[in-house]
């Protein structure tokens, strides 16, 4: 981070683990797994779409709200990473929860078209408001206990119980609509209050991201609410992307993978089943083992091994995901089933190394929940582009037009990346080699400045 590019392979052979973490670290580790698993526990995702089916929704009306949740989520970035900044990462978990609670209400108080829009459009402030503050409370708290180490493996952690809380939840979905149509949307309600209580329970950070104003700032909270405070902030973080090449690249390189991943986990999940002859009967248990797959590989990122840097690992999973989808226009069912599982597999592996990438690569001074959201600003907006393309194919009938088309991309886009990497590399290291070789001082030149330091005060 100060100036060399290939920083980060010389970070990739450090030792993940180190001493056992403090009380307190496991602390903030357990009740992050908390949070991370219910707030993320949304009971109705594997039936979202037939859900607004039958509540009356057209095809047209469902891929629309997905684009104006994918824009609305970069919109609602923009401010709410500066806010976590601002108010500290746990205050605005806390905010996040309340918002997601309430938004898996609003299907159930008004079951049409401006009730689903009303919950996907909270849907987006709830997540944004968590996106880039659970990240980075997680990795300043466990910084701030000398357990930084273990951050890789928190994060993974975290993600694969709540992907393993999905497996177990998911097949109950169907059951208890008989039971009560509206099921899914409350459970969702009531596992983000669930997460609300990890937020409120989660311990309060040293420094001035603790969520309280500084010591002798009696004015400290005119202050968060300035406008002109929160534009300082938004500046500062953008003027730490410009001066920082390895940081804007290691955020690029994420765009790959989250959305080719949201775009075939989400959008063409159930396109792609229908289109091989799967029935619908079969595709919780699809979405189950695709989600055990994704499961395991979150909880072990150190799988991988050493030997590429995490930037290499995270371009070579990138390649991988788009190859599988690719695959998937050639093969039957059977095959279909298991690129689908392959798939995961490689998010979930790239997933928490990219996270610790783009943590790492922050400066520790600099607002690291801004930081995360310009990220995931880029993600979601490259998103809602590839959601109106998706829109446009399938209307066409020219599924695996897309999926050829989405692997070409992907390859072109990380060579092109690669290129930038080398060459930057490449022209850094001849600098530091043309430095190396310039001459030093000359005798005359080392006399005169020994004489000039005697004549210094001493202190």
């Amino acid at each position: 981070m100060t100036g060399r590019l290939p920083g980060p392979r010389r970070a990739s052979r450090r030792r993940d683990a180190g001493p056992p973490p403090s009380p307190r670290a496991r602390r903030i580790i357990r009740l992050n797994n908390g949070f991370q698993l219910l707030f993320n526990l949304l009971w109705w995702m594997p039936v979202f779409y037939a859900y607004q089916r039958e509540a009356g929704l057209s095809d047209g009306q469902i891929f629309g709200i997905q684009s104006i949740y994918y824009i609305a989520f970069c919109l609602f970035e923009i401010p709410t990473g500066i806010v976590a900044d601002r108010i500290g990462t746990r205050n605005c978990l806390r905010a996040g929860a309340v918002v997601m609670t309430a938004a898996n209400l609003a299907p159930v108080v008004s079951p049409g078209y401006a009730g689903f829009l009303v919950h996907f459009l909270a849907i987006a402030a709830g997540r944004s408001l968590t996106s880039g503050a659970a990240s980075a409370y997680l990795y300043d708290g466990l910084r701030a206990e000398g357990a930084g180490e273990h951050y890789l493996k928190a994060e993974g952690t975290a993600r694969a119980l709540g992907l393993a809380a999905k497996v177990l939840c998911w097949p109950l979905v169907g059951p208890l609509m008989a039971l009560a149509h509206a099921a899914p949307y409350v459970l969702s309600a009531a596992s983000a209050a669930g997460s609300l209580v990890c937020a409120v329970a989660l311990p309060r950070l040293a420094g001035p991201r603790s969520g309280a104003p500084a010591a002798g700032a009696p004015d400290g909270r005119k202050e968060r609410r300035s406008y002109g405070a929160f534009l300082r902030d938004a500046g500062a973080a953008l003027r730490c992307v410009r001066a920082s090449p390895w940081l804007a690249m290691v955020m690029v390189q994420g765009v790959a993978v989250f959305t080719l991943s949201r775009i075939c986990q989400v959008n063409l999940f159930q396109p792609i089943l229908l289109d091989h002859g799967i029935a619908e009967t079969s595709h919780g248990g699809v979405l189950a083992a695709m989600t055990v797959a994704e499961a395991v590989a979150s909880a072990r990122p150190q799988w991988l091994g050493r030997r590429l840097s995490p930037v290499a690992w995270v371009s070579l999973l990138s390649l991988a995901l788009a190859g599988t989808l690719a695959g998937i226009t050639v093969g039957g069912p059977w095959a279909v089933i298991a690129l689908l599982c392959v798939f995961a597999a490689g998010t979930g592996f790239a997933y928490p190394v990219q996270r610790k990438l783009v943590n790492d690569a922050i400066p520790a001074d600099a607002p690291r929940a801004t930081l995360l959201s310009v990220e995931s600003i880029v993600d979601r907006g490259v998103c809602a582009l590839a959601a109106v393309a998706v829109g446009a194919y399938l209307s066409a009938g020219r599924l695996d037009a897309l999926l050829w088309h989405s692997a070409a991309l992907t390859g072109v886009l990380l060579a092109v990346l690669q290129l930038v990497l080398w060459r930057g590399v490449v022209r850094r290291d001849g600098a530091r080699t043309r430095a190396d070789a310039a001459p030093g001082p000359t005798a005359v030149t080392t006399a005169r400045t020994g004489r000039a330091a005697a004549r210094e005060p001493a202190g």
